[in-house]
């Protein structure tokens, strides 16, 4: 590759780098034409996989700022760029290494964090954002119904209170009410 075509490519991979919410470093060894593009249709619109060289990619990694790859750049290497949310994108290339075994995950980046190869799978443990922030709004929700709850509780326990009181009182009422009618009845009789 000419000397200008290296400088546009590693310019290219470094703002690949800079753009992406997560990057992950991949050993493709073994597996065929078919099954890279199974994958690539696996990850989605949010990611994007592509076959690199290892020289390469250090200068951009380096020129974009990222650490954590260098050591994991040796042997045939591909990355997988995620644009989106880098727990889909992390699922979708733990199932796919799992029906593949060939495609090896080496190392990531996440938000400028390096990752491990275990702490990428834990990652792909991890719920959905959506269903995160779902468990968050219940949380949220319960917590505030249980707030108000509790707030109310003294007020409806006076309102039972008064009410007993006012029951009682009628009752009261109503038996003198009855002996003193009784007590007429007898002395006039």
């Amino acid at each position: 590759m000419a000397r200008p075509a290296k400088e546009a490519a590693v310019t290219a991979l470094a703002d690949d780098l800079r753009e992406s919410s997560a990057v992950v470093l991949t050993d493709y060894r073994g597996l065929s034409v078919k099954q890279l593009t199974e994958l690539r249709r696996t990850l989605g619109d949010n990611a994007s996989y592509a076959v690199v060289k290892n020289t390469l990619t250090k200068r951009a990694a380096e020129q974009a700022g990222i650490e954590g790859l260098d050591d994991h750049l040796a042997g045939p290497s591909a990355i997988a760029f995620v644009g989106g949310d880098p727990v889909e994108a992390a699922k979708g290339l733990r199932d796919f290494s799992r029906a593949n075994p060939a495609l090896v995950i080496k190392a990531g980046v996440l938000e400028g964090a390096p990752l491990s190869a275990d702490e990428f799978k834990k990652l792909a443990d991890l719920e959905s954002r959506e269903a995160l922030l779902a468990k968050l709004a219940g949380a949220m929700k319960g917590t505030t119904a249980k707030a108000a709850s509790l707030f109310a509780a003294p007020l409806s326990q006076a309102a039972r209170t008064i009410e007993a009181l006012r029951s009682k009182t009628e009752a009261g009422s109503a038996s003198t009410t009855e002996n003193s009618t009784t007590a007429t009845d007898e002395t006039e009789a």
